[in-house]
């Protein structure tokens, strides 16, 4: 790969981008259900049209605007064009409520809001007295409602300027400093509230020079950017794209993915690991279809689970049995991929060790890495030059780290931002007087330099013996079977450890009806005994590997199969724990009613 010079703003990225002459670089789909193309050109003069509307309209350089959209190409020009004149964008998970996102508004200050769609537009203009908004653009409608400016009157005349560049505009993009605040980006609050996150140019430049090494990349790759642009790792993950030149093709809808990795063919692939468990809980779901396919499949992974090494090696196994099981069974899985898949990546939540290995025993290296939203994103990340199975990788150079006392890893260099916005109570608890950030992971570093995180500090259950319980890994052995969906440990300060399993339903209801058990509702089924001890096997399984102290003493499946739009997963997928606990609070305490007389550990 071509060394990239480096860069010190995302301006810098912008007329990188701008200076490519790539008349391909943004894939869309439109109506019509055909992709068009967005040229380096286009890129460029329709976020200088957009950013000379944001100026006429009196924005300021620090002044923050909100983006609340979908993936699409509207929302990288708005990032771009906001950037550019040097105010800072505010990206918000379109599945928010209304009040959610007014709060957030409120918070960050923002008299500019873009949306997606009148969905979005309706949602946020009946919370707008609660806001500082002026003006609210919206993104899909040429005839906007009452209220609202098309985006599209933003664009009038721009695509017909060409290649020409206006020295004006040009030389504000070059006054941003690497401190000028980039964007406000809230977390989404697993065990907390949300709080606005403030990365400047600086901060995110540092890590976007580092984060691609050790892959190569260039104009002849392709990526479907489908995970939330709201999160920091899949903004931070086009930058990188766009850095090397590679096709980007938007995908608004999660359910339009499938087809969109038939028609697109990405070479690189990069999701969060709950995209990596529903694919292999497909895979598993159509071979059960058959017996003779069950079997194929299992044979297949027990030959591959031989040469997992060489896989994540970059090397094909030259074993006649890999060949023949690979034309059998592995294929079938990239095809789910698209066919022509070479750089596969795992990042924003822990990837179980067992779906880690069920990928490298089809002959798929996920390579998983481990950031933070206040770090820019990355801390570490395997590679195909450097990689081990069972980390997230060796740490990356821009970062200094240490293990405090208690291993809670801790952090600092320029990709760490500089603290969240108005927050200084919050600030003065997550860094020290040297300027560590801690970053709430327990971590530890093996021999060879490579990263373990093992859970968040905040999550560790305790028990009433003093033992210290990561849930996270222990989940993860759960979800590996098809039948589960999540999971959720419980038992902080009890004598044991107890799980709530929210099932995979739709297999659940496959294997019910083949073994004649029929229900009328979720409830019905998760009441019947036989499905019980269907579970109660699962969860033996995944205790047969743990300590007896963190083995599952009991468990109880819930009627609900939890989702963003519930409240129960973030948007990245991880588990929003204070809500489940809160939710389940009754199921809870039936399984430690009898604690007192129960046995413990």
């Amino acid at each position: 790969m071509t060394p990239i010079a480096p860069i010190s703003t995302i301006n810098d990225l912008f007329r990188r981008v701008s200076a490519a002459a790539n008349p391909r670089a943004i894939l869309w789909l439109d109506e019509s259900g055909q992709w068009q193309p967005i040229s380096s050109d286009q890129i460029y003069q329709r976020g200088r049209a957009l950013a000379e509307s944001f100026l006429a309209w009196g924005v300021q350089k620090g002044d923050r605007i909100a983006l609340i959209s979908e993936n699409r190409w509207e929302w990288a020009v708005t990032d771009f064009a906001t950037l550019a004149i040097g105010a800072a964008d505010v990206p918000i998970y379109p599945t928010l409520t209304g009040d959610q996102i007014a709060a957030l508004l409120r918070d960050a200050g923002c008299r500019i809001a873009v949306v997606s769609n009148r969905q979005q537009f309706d949602k946020l203009n009946a919370v707008r007295d609660k806001t500082l908004l002026e003006r609210i653009l919206i993104m899909d409608s040429d005839a906007p409602p009452e209220g609202a400016i098309a985006f599209s009157s933003t664009m009038v005349g721009a695509d017909a300027r060409g290649s020409e560049h206006d020295p004006v505009f040009d030389a504000l993009v070059r006054t941003i400093k690497p401190s000028d605040l980039a964007t406000l980006i809230y977390t989404s609050g697993t065990t907390g509230e949300p709080k606005g996150v403030a990365l400047t140019h600086g901060n995110i430049a540092s890590n976007q020079n580092v984060a691609a090494a050790g892959f190569v990349l260039d104009s002849s790759d392709a990526l479907i950017s489908f995970l939330p642009l709201s999160h920091v790792t899949a903004r931070a993950l086009d930058y990188v794209m766009y850095t090397y030149g590679v096709q980007i093709a938007y995908c608004s809808k999660f359910d339009k993915l499938p087809e969109a990795m038939r028609q697109i063919q990405p070479t690189v692939f990069v999701g969060v690991p709950r995209v990596f468990e529903k694919i292999h809980q497909e895979v598993e779901r159509q071979a059960s279809l058959s017996p003779f396919k069950k079997r194929v499949l299992a044979w297949a992974v027990k030959v591959g689970a031989a040469h997992r090494d060489e896989v994540y090696d970059g090397r094909r196994p030259s074993s006649f049995l890999w060949k023949l099981a690979d034309k059998l069974a592995y294929s079938k899985v990239h095809e789910a991929f698209g066919g022509r898949v070479r750089v596969f990546v795992s990042g924003g939540a822990p990837l179980g060790i067992d779906t880690a290995n069920w990928f490298a025993s089809v002959g798929i290296a996920l390579f998983e890495g481990y950031g933070m939203t206040e770090t820019s994103p990355l801390i570490a990340l395997n590679s195909p030059v450097r990689h081990r199975i069972g980390t997230v990788g060796p740490l990356l150079p821009n970062v200094e780290t240490k293990l405090a006392e208690d291993f809670e890893l801790l952090v600092r260099g320029p990709s760490v931002f500089s603290g969240y916005w108005e927050k200084p109570q919050a600030n003065a608890e997550c860094f020290d007087k040297d300027g560590w950030f801690h970053t709430g992971d327990i971590a530890h570093l093996d021999a060879d330099g490579f990263l373990i995180i093992t859970d968040r500090k905040k999550e560790l259950l305790k028990t009433s013996g003093g033992k210290l319980v990561a849930p996270c890994p222990i989940e993860n052995k759960l979800k590996i079977s098809l039948l589960v969906a999540q999971a959720a440990l419980v038992g902080d300060k009890h004598k044991f450890v107890s799980v709530l399993i929210s099932p995979n339903f739709a297999a659940l209801e496959s294997w019910a009806s083949q073994h004649g058990i029929e229900a009328e509702s979720h409830a019905g089924l998760i009441a019947n005994s036989r499905v019980n001890a269907l579970y109660g096997e699962i969860v033996r399984e995944a205790n047969s590997s743990l300590a007896n102290f963190e083995t599952m003493k009991r468990f109880r499946l819930v009627p609900d199969e939890w989702s963003i739009e519930t409240g129960e997963l973030t948007p990245s997928m991880k588990l929003m724990r204070r809500v489940i606990t809160a939710r389940y609070a009754a199921a809870i305490d039936e399984l430690y009613a009898d604690e007192a007389t129960a046995r413990g550990e």
